[in-house]
């Protein structure tokens, strides 16, 4: 339900809200706002409105993390179970839950800011949390994997938390292939639905469907245009996708964005 400029969380059993402007604790969570836009469900004005208010109040640039929700649970008499026995800004009370970091970032390239989503994507990047001698001293794990969670108390800021945890690594992965190059197969079609940094200039790739390679080759075109133009093995495609064959041979694909 919507609450002033964002969604709910949900609803305890006696109708309390969490997640509304009315709590004191939990007063925005991230996934509500995240999921309006994922699941097309949402109306479309009030769901970017929703996660660019999610975006205001819960990335912490300094931090390099995207918050939960905000304030974390700690004095209130709401009891929203096992979250509230972790330590305030730790965790899922208030830190980065690092799985809806990445659906935030999913929500931004579903809705086409491609600015947005490189920004926060970088942002939650282990590698850039450890590029400098400073930036490990604060996060203490290594960079080289996916944490789970990313502190948000003010003395571990920016610490991480559990590492090589794979929940998270498979979304990042599906954030980095589904959402930023787009790739989305359906049956033996392959359809392109790329949201490319501007950064970015030319991306190959090189897909393999059961006998067959298919190397792909995005082409950034400057031309401020939305429209996909796609050929397989020069022939130009009238479709946003490709018929995938089992043909034990290379294809080429050419993608000009």
């Amino acid at each position: 339900m919507q609450d002033g400029e964002w969604y709910r969380r949900a609803y305890f059993d006696d109708g309390t809200p969490l997640g509304s402007k009315t709590n004191d604790e939990c007063k925005i969570d991230s996934i509500a706002q995240s999921w309006a836009v994922l699941s097309g469900v949402g109306d479309k004005t009030r769901s970017h409105q929703g996660i660019r208010e999610a975006e205001k109040r819960l990335v912490r640039k300094k931090d390099k993390i995207i918050q939960l929700f905000d304030p974390p649970f700690d004095n209130s008499e709401m009891n929203p179970g096992y979250i509230k026995g972790y330590v305030p800004g730790v965790r899922e009370n208030g830190g980065q839950y690092t799985h809806a970091a990445i659906w935030m970032i999913m929500a931004f390239a579903a809705m086409r800011d491609k600015t947005k989503m490189w920004e926060l994507l970088q942002m939650i990047n282990p590698v850039n949390h450890g590029k400098t001698h400073e930036g490990m001293l604060t996060y203490k794990v290594e960079p080289y994997v996916i944490a789970a969670d990313v502190y948000a108390v003010a003395e571990h800021a920016g610490r991480g938390g559990w590492t090589w945890y794979t929940g998270s690594a498979g979304w990042l992965y599906q954030l980095i292939i589904d959402a930023v190059i787009g790739l989305k197969r359906r049956a033996d079609k392959l359809y392109f639905e790329p949201c490319l940094p501007e950064e970015w200039g030319n991306v190959t790739i090189r897909y393999k469907y059961k006998t067959s390679t298919y190397v792909i080759q995005m082409i950034q075109e400057k031309s401020g245009s939305e429209e996909i133009q796609i050929l397989l093995d020069n022939e130009l495609q009238e479709d946003h996708g490709i018929v995938l064959a089992d043909d034990e041979r290379e294809h080429h694909v050419t993608v000009k964005l």
